[in-house]
């Protein structure tokens, strides 16, 4: 294949798993959104959707594959199709997470835990994904340290839904018996609720990572 041909399959690879990124964006806001609202028929399109996402990644993996036997790939190329098929793994697995929240929110019945902002955890993972994204598409190693920076205050405020619960928890009185199940349910799935978003920032971070090896062949963020 001509070298400029390549280069431009290159290109479409980065504007697809752009778009891929931009669909589980919206898949992870429309979860926090069903989640919100309790809203049972947007959680279960999220659900149905989830579809969607892995076929975007079946067909970009089959794409990297092409793209690594089609040439010998120079070293730059090379780690930008490695790093490409490792991001659209990181964002079929947020999709999942986005599935998760669909669940959630057909299992949920009440506000348990009113005063634990979990739409607050939601937009700082949701801003992480959106800013290691344009790290990807400008190629920016700055950008990639900031994401990973970001971090921090995403496990903290994790943290801190976390160990509210807990305290309220500790601080009930008068709960009855048979109401015990049902709350340990309750805590329960927003616990997970709390992990999963976590773990949306954790991807992220994986995103920046394999940005800034492809950029710069520094591994420094990647764990």
């Amino acid at each position: 294949m001509p070298r400029k041909q390549y280069q431009e399959r290159l290109e479409e690879l980065r504007e697809d798993v752009l778009y891929m990124s931009e669909i589980v964006a919206e898949r992870l806001r429309m979860g926090m959104d069903a989640l919100e609202a309790k809203d049972e028929e947007l959680a279960q399109r999220v659900i149905d959707e989830d579809a969607e996402v892995n076929q975007l990644y079946l067909d970009l993996e089959q794409d990297c594959v092409d793209l690594l036997a089609l040439q010998q790939p120079v070293a730059g190329d090379l780690r930008f199709i490695a790093a490409s098929f490792k991001i659209i793994t990181d964002l079929e697995r947020i999709g999942d997470l986005a599935t998760n929240l669909g669940g959630y929110t057909l299992q949920a019945e009440r506000d348990v835990f009113p005063d634990v902002d979990v739409q607050r955890i939601g937009e700082a993972t949701l801003e992480m994904l959106d800013d290691a994204m344009t790290a990807y598409a400008e190629e920016d190693a700055d950008a990639c340290y900031a994401v990973a920076e970001a971090d921090d205050a995403v496990d903290a405020l994790c943290e801190d839904a976390s160990s509210a619960v807990v305290r309220e928890l500790l601080e009930r009185e008068g709960v009855d018996a048979e109401d015990v199940d049902e709350l340990m349910t309750d805590v329960s799935r927003l616990l997970l609720t709390v992990r999963d978003l976590e773990r949306v920032g954790d991807h992220a971070v994986n995103i920046a990572a394999r940005t800034l090896y492809m950029v710069e062949n520094d591994d420094e963020l990647i764990y």
